[in-house]
């Protein structure tokens, strides 16, 4: 079947097809066709993405069906969608599509174990948002794209066009719809590309657990050595940052998976905050962002460098290249079993120290959790920092209940003898518009005795709200940082902090204690 005929069994006909076009083709019909889209003086692609600048978690569903319905977490994460609604709002986006001059076809794949591995089928009319799935899926050999067959799953990305407010089940005019029976992801009222992005990558939560493979919000490196370590982390945590380390080989920066052989990467490219981004800081980031990469809703100054620190169209501003322009990417994305799972949280609070050791039951009782701030921009109303339980450390991405994933996370570290630690990259010495921002030169050291084995060897010491395990050293660290309460000025002020924030702790998990043992339980902190 052509792709031509295959999109008229979508009930799509009439536009101009162009099927896996080169960067070089698409920018040429950015420039020619895409008003605004410009070029970096090192050759990146600018496009806007419109009104959404950032996801819009509230507005995705999942249609309601027999074949899956007793597997979905259902709730404020997954909404219901009756199946009605999901056949307008796709006949709504493939009546729009057809109007169209031209559409992209992409054909890729979604996981780097060809064992493991879905085919893709991106269908859209921005030149950017094909541009955007070339980078971050999985880019097939012309032999693979010649036998390319039937896909897996299929975006219909409709964004340009909004949503019917009077539809049923409709919050907004946007609308991200996925149907687990029809294999197919409906986008309309949105062009913010990560939209795409994640929607495979909720795909693949569905899919993996359900044959016992644990699918992360994570990034994951390794060493010539094999030593192989993941980094969980929601997004402004420094989850990409991190993992952008020139000691080690990056695997990837965003969603893997962990099988029985080990660890994969689910994507073919980075999605990377670009605020406040400088080559001295990120040098490994900053050399990606050339012919290739994609700019989204940055501002070029006149001589067409980019203004990193310029939010007057977003704070989330962002870069999406291939994964082989990082010069120490590992292809295939495979790894083995980690050594070190770390758990990356960004504490408002400025109470939670800056490493501690976990006990299997910590670690699953603050998997669950999944504590971190909301950095602004990343969502749609966010513009301050907000302190946010999200569970497995990328709760709008779940599908089934967290349980099941933190089950599994249990399995593969006891099976393979991984440490768990916690690193918070967020405030010391008071909280947000108290304190400091932890310095990255801080973190890495952190990260750099994790992945020497040096950490695991320290003395450590019970800190006594939350019970964690705090190092009495950590090479190129200060050692008065270590302990939280001895950065602040005044204890009692640090004491009141920490009895909020274990108290919030204990709230949001009672929503899980029905399915987690009393070791889990006990494993929180204590007032």
């Amino acid at each position: 079947m052509t792709v031509e005929s295959a999109l008229e069994s979508y009930g799509i006909s009439g536009p101009e097809i162009i099927r896996n076009p080169s960067p070089a083709e698409l920018y040429e019909l950015a420039l020619r066709h895409e008003p605004g889209t410009r070029l970096t003086r090192r050759g990146a692609l600018v496009a806007l993405s419109g009104e959404k600048t950032g996801r819009s978690p509230s507005d995705k569903r999942i249609v309601d069906e027999p074949e899956s319905t007793d597997d979905v977490w259902w709730g404020p994460v997954n909404v219901k969608l009756d199946a009605q609604s999901f056949v307008i709002n796709r006949e709504r986006a493939v009546d729009w599509l057809t109007t169209r001059p031209r559409l992209f076809v992409i054909d890729a794949y979604a996981g780097w174990d060809p064992k493991y591995q879905i085919k893709v089928r991106v269908v859209c009319a921005r030149v950017y948002h094909a541009l955007f799935m070339h980078n971050m899926l999985i880019r097939p050999t012309p032999e693979q794209l010649k036998d390319f067959g039937e896909p897996d799953y299929v975006i219909l990305n409709g964004g340009q066009f909004p949503a019917n407010r009077h539809t049923a089940g409709m919050s907004s005019k946007t609308s991200v719809d996925l149907s687990l029976a029809n294999k197919e992801l409906v986008i309309l009222g949105t062009q913010y590309a990560g939209e795409m992005k994640k929607g495979i990558f909720t795909v693949m939560h569905y899919l993996m657990p359900k044959i016992g493979v644990l699918s992360m919000h994570c990034s994951a490196t390794t060493a010539d050595s094999g030593d192989t370590s993941i980094l969980f982390g929601l997004s402004g945590t420094g989850k990409t940052t991190l993992s952008a380390d020139p000691k080690r080989t990056l695997i990837g920066d965003d969603e893997h998976c962990w099988s029985d052989d080990g660890v994969f990467n689910i994507e073919g490219g980075c999605y990377a905050k670009m605020i406040d981004l400088a080559p001295e800081s990120e040098p490994d980031i900053y050399q990606c962002l050339r012919f290739g990469a994609v700019l989204e809703n940055v501002v070029l100054n006149e001589d067409r460098t980019v203004d990193y620190h310029d939010t007057s169209i977003t704070q989330n501003t962002r870069g999406s290249y291939p994964i082989e322009y990082m010069e120490q990417a590992r292809t295939p994305c495979v790894g083995g079993h980690p050594n070190n799972v770390i758990f990356l949280t960004c504490d408002a609070f400025g109470v939670l120290p800056p490493v501690s050791k976990l006990t299997p039951e910590q670690a699953m009782y603050h998997f669950i959790s999944g504590y971190t701030a909301k950095v602004a921009g990343t969502e749609m109303g966010i513009t301050d920092p907000v302190a946010t339980f999200s569970p497995c450390f990328g709760g709008p991405f779940l599908v089934w209940h967290p349980a099941k994933y933190a089950e599994l996370l249990a399995e593969k570290t006891r099976t393979h003898g991984a440490n768990v630690w916690l690193v918070n990259t967020g405030w010391s010495g008071g909280p947000h518009g108290v304190g400091d921002r932890m310095k990255l030169s801080i973190t890495r050291a952190i990260i750099d005795a994790i992945h020497d084995g040096t950490l695991a060897q320290a003395n450590f010491a019970d800190e006594p709200f939350f019970g964690l395990a705090i190092p009495d050293a950590v090479n190129g660290v200060p050692s008065d940082v270590l302990d939280p309460k001895k950065t602040w000025s005044e204890p009692s002020a640090y004491d009141a902090k920490a009895k909020k924030l274990a108290g919030l702790f204990i709230d949001n998990f009672r929503t899980y204690e029905s399915g987690a043992s009393d070791a889990v339980v006990q494993a929180g902190p204590k007032l």
